[in-house]
């Protein structure tokens, strides 16, 4: 858990691991991001075209410090296809699908198959989203996330269940992989060698910051972040 959020840390000083969401339009990717960062939910569905880039760095119980890049597809996925540097060094995904639409469960094999091409072997959290429209989902398995071996959480966007939940686990999950990735994930251990052998530089994403204060679900702590627009071209 965290005790403390670091506010506009320097880029210089960040060596954040990448975490992504990936699924169909409209499933509540953005709100999720948008209840665990800015302790807020605003029913409204804003799409761009570019990657939204949020910074979310802490301190832990033990003194580490955390810096955590969270990133937002903001609309890509109605191409049905996402831009390679969405992927590129990510270190943990989760998959998300609207409990109250089929089709968005069906096509998490399509999410699956696209991001194996670019990130083979990073680990993924599945996550049932809209649990507040049927309360009772949470009684009911989804094969998918057995046929892949992946942890499944109920969640809510609207009312905030386990939304923080979800995303401390999808962190320690990216923290852990970064340290131990797997032995033919050849791409991260190269970067990581590269990354001890220079020092940080200051991050070439283009476009402006705002803080984005602080969210919680019911008895949590409050979290902070960091937002920043990246080109998805």
């Amino acid at each position: 858990m965290p005790v403390q959020v670091i506010d506009n840390k320097a880029e210089e000083k960040r060596d954040p691991v990448k975490l992504i969401l990936l699924g169909d339009s409209a499933v509540g990717k953005s709100k999720l991001v948008e209840r665990f960062l800015m302790q807020r939910y605003v029913p409204i569905q804003m799409s761009t075209y570019a990657l939204t880039l949020f910074h979310y760095d802490f301190v832990k119980e033990n003194g580490e410090e955390v810096d955590v890049d969270v990133w937002d597809t903001a609309g890509q996925e109605r191409f049905a296809t996402m831009h390679p540097a969405y992927y590129h060094q990510a270190h943990c995904c989760i998959l998300v699908f609207d409990v109250t639409r089929k089709a968005t469960y069906k096509n998490l094999e399509k999410w699956m198959a696209e991001l194996r091409s670019f990130r083979e072997h990073i680990p993924c959290i599945v996550a049932c989203n809209k649990i507040d429209t049927d309360p009772d989902v949470v009684t009911k398995s989804f094969a998918f996330a057995e046929k892949h071996k992946m942890p499944l959480m109920y969640v809510s966007a609207a009312d905030g269940t386990n939304v923080v939940a979800l995303f401390e686990n999808a962190i320690d999950t990216a923290v852990a992989y970064r340290k131990n990735p797997e032995k033919d994930d050849l791409m991260t251990q190269v970067l990581d060698i590269l990354k001890e052998k220079k020092p940080s530089s200051s991050s070439s994403h283009a476009g402006g910051s705002a803080n984005a204060g602080h969210a919680a679900d019911a008895g949590d702590k409050a979290d902070g972040g960091e937002a920043k627009q990246v080109e998805g071209s």
